[in-house]
Formats: C-alpha cells, sequence, structure tokens
C-alpha cells in the first residue's frame, strides 16, 4: 500500500477562485495609499484572498508564518522577488514577472516581496494553508535576513 498525498493543492484552489469572479463576495477596490485586500473564503485547512495592486504598490519583504501557499495573477501583472540565504554568502536575490493567468506555489519556508511594476493595477488570488496566524517583515542584511517585526492575524490585518 503506498502513502496518498492528502496536502491542499493550494495553486488550484487560487485558479478556481480567480475563474469564478462572480461568485466573490466583493467587487476588487482600489486604495491609493496601500494595496486592498479582502478574505474571500476561510475553511479548516486555507484560506482564500483577493487582492489589488495599483502601480507602485508593493509588499516589504515577508514570510508567511509557516504556511504554504500560492497565488495567481487575475489581472494585470506582478513581479516576485524572492531571496535565498546560504550561509558564508550574501544573499541573493530572483525576480520574476507574473502576467495575467500565471501563478505560483510557495512551500512553508518562503521569504517574498510582490510589487506591480507595470503601469496598470492588478488584481491576485492569493491561498494560505493553513490560514495565516503570523507574517514576517524582514530587512536583507549583508549576510542574512533581518527580522524588523511579527505581525498578527486580527492586530495588523
Amino acid at each position: 500500500m503506498t502513502a496518498v498525498d492528502t496536502r491542499l493543492d493550494h495553486l488550484a484552489i487560487a485558479g478556481r477562485f480567480a475563474a469564478a469572479p462572480d461568485e466573490w463576495p466583493v467587487a476588487p477596490r482600489y486604495n491609493p495609499v496601500d494595496r486592498w485586500y479582502h478574505r474571500l473564503h476561510v475553511a479548516d485547512d486555507h484560506e482564500v484572498w483577493l487582492l489589488t495592486w495599483l502601480p507602485g504598490q508593493g509588499t516589504e519583504w515577508h514570510d508567511h508564518g509557516g504556511s504554504a501557499g500560492a497565488f495567481h495573477v487575475f489581472s494585470g501583472s506582478l513581479t516576485e522577488d524572492t531571496v535565498a540565504v546560504t550561509p558564508g554568502h550574501a544573499p541573493r536575490v530572483t525576480s520574476r514577472e507574473l502576467g495575467e493567468g500565471a501563478g505560483r506555489r510557495f512551500g512553508t519556508h518562503h521569504v517574498h516581496r510582490m510589487t506591480n511594476r507595470s503601469p496598470r493595477p492588478a488584481v491576485s488570488v492569493h491561498v494560505y494553508g493553513p490560514a495565516l496566524t503570523t507574517m514576517t517583515k524582514y530587512r536583507i542584511g549583508a549576510a542574512s535576513l533581518e527580522v524588523l517585526e511579527v505581525e498578527r492575524a486580527g492586530a495588523q490585518w
């Protein structure tokens, strides 16, 4: 007998929500100061968020507090910067642009920042499992990631 992988496919969930905007409980909104977000769905093992990004809006370097997940770009494009830290070496940043319809999975130790570097607004669907309880913000130091702040669900979002 073989073990069955029962992990959720977070990217498939994000894609299903992105494919059904008529079923979203709210229409996307835009905030000129910061990106707008709304939780679309919550279950025992995951949650789904809708985010909007005006040109130039983005996140700081952050993790997802041990949650894995995925995101799907519904419209526009987003740039994801990821960082790899190897002992004895300077942190290495890699960038990738994800356009409309593109998505990406990430694991429990993923540190990234996302930015709308395009001239058009963007909308994305994000899935986290389990639901977010904390997110740590970072600064990239000469040889490591330095913790700036730990945000908590119910306090900062």
